[in-house]
């Protein structure tokens, strides 16, 4: 079985966990503590060093799902949770405004160390979606060919649409060829 790694990341807040947990056919390994600062306000846990959740797609490739911490203080975990990532998912809470710069930071973050295909999900957008998804594109300058869906984290389906559209992302540049990142075997994958 091939195994692609993707990063979920994002601000403190934001759907990372809840996300993996709503996907992950396993039992999702969890490094949540109480909230001993005043973010408590927004959530009583946070993530300090990472989930871990898999996902087995068509039987023959399981995606490993990280999740980053999204407080500061622990953002020296992304770049050991980075490593050997084949893309990963930026999510940002559509009703938290501060979400969005914060969002920018960790995006700056993970565009500079790693050039992987992403995806931006858009947690929380009640009501209109596409207005969600064209503020955040807005906002984080995302470049047209970079997907923007606006999901509910708690959704199944939409967190399986979320990530088709980061696979196809991820195989599409592993298909590109020499100078790009990734395991060449799973180009190959994608041509079958």
């Amino acid at each position: 079985m091939r195994t692609v790694k993707v990063v979920v990341t994002g601000p403190f807040g934001a759907g990372k966990t809840t996300f993996i947990q709503t996907i992950s056919e396993i039992t999702v390994l969890s490094t949540e503590r109480q909230v001993t600062d005043n973010t408590r306000a927004v959530k009583g846990h946070t993530t300090v060093a990472m989930d871990f959740g898999r996902i087995t797609v068509g039987g023959n490739l399981a995606l490993y799902l990280f999740g980053t911490p999204g407080q500061e203080r622990f953002d020296f975990m992304w770049e050991i949770l980075a490593e050997g990532m084949l893309g990963f998912v930026l999510m940002v809470d559509h009703q938290r405004e501060e979400s969005l710069a914060e969002a920018k930071r960790i995006l700056e973050f993970f565009t500079d160390i790693a050039d992987v295909p992403f995806i931006v999900a858009v947690n929380k957008a009640d009501g209109d979606r596409e207005s969600a998804e064209r503020a955040a594109r807005s906002k984080l300058d995302i470049p047209e060919g970079v997907t923007v869906v606006a999901l509910d984290a708690r959704d199944r389906d939409d967190v399986k649409r979320g990530l088709v559209s980061l696979l196809y992302a991820v195989l599409q540049q592993l298909s590109a060829g020499p100078g790009r990142t990734g395991d060449p075997a799973l180009a190959g994958e994608a041509n079958r």
